[in-house]
């Protein structure tokens, strides 16, 4: 069983598609699954021309180790 972190990612995305991005709280086993969750959450709508932005901001999310094997899943998000 792969241990699960918690990701904090934030995403700047400019006026007009969006106010300021967004931000996700996200249970992941890695950066791509986050990636997917969040992607696949969006739909391909809104963010799409940022998603190359979108796995940096990952990448460079803090994140969390959790002690608990919880279902990988969007737990919080904010956008705008």
């Amino acid at each position: 069983m792969k241990q699960k972190f918690l990701y904090t990612v934030q995403h700047y995305v400019p006026f007009p598609q969006s106010e300021y991005g967004g931000v996700w709280v996200v249970v992941a086993k890695d950066d791509d699954e986050c990636f997917d969750i969040i992607t696949e959450q969006d739909g391909g709508n809104f963010y799409e021309q940022y998603y190359s932005d979108l796995r940096e901001n990952i990448m460079n999310s803090v994140t969390y180790a959790l002690a608990e094997n919880l279902e990988s899943c969007i737990v919080e998000e904010f956008t705008t």
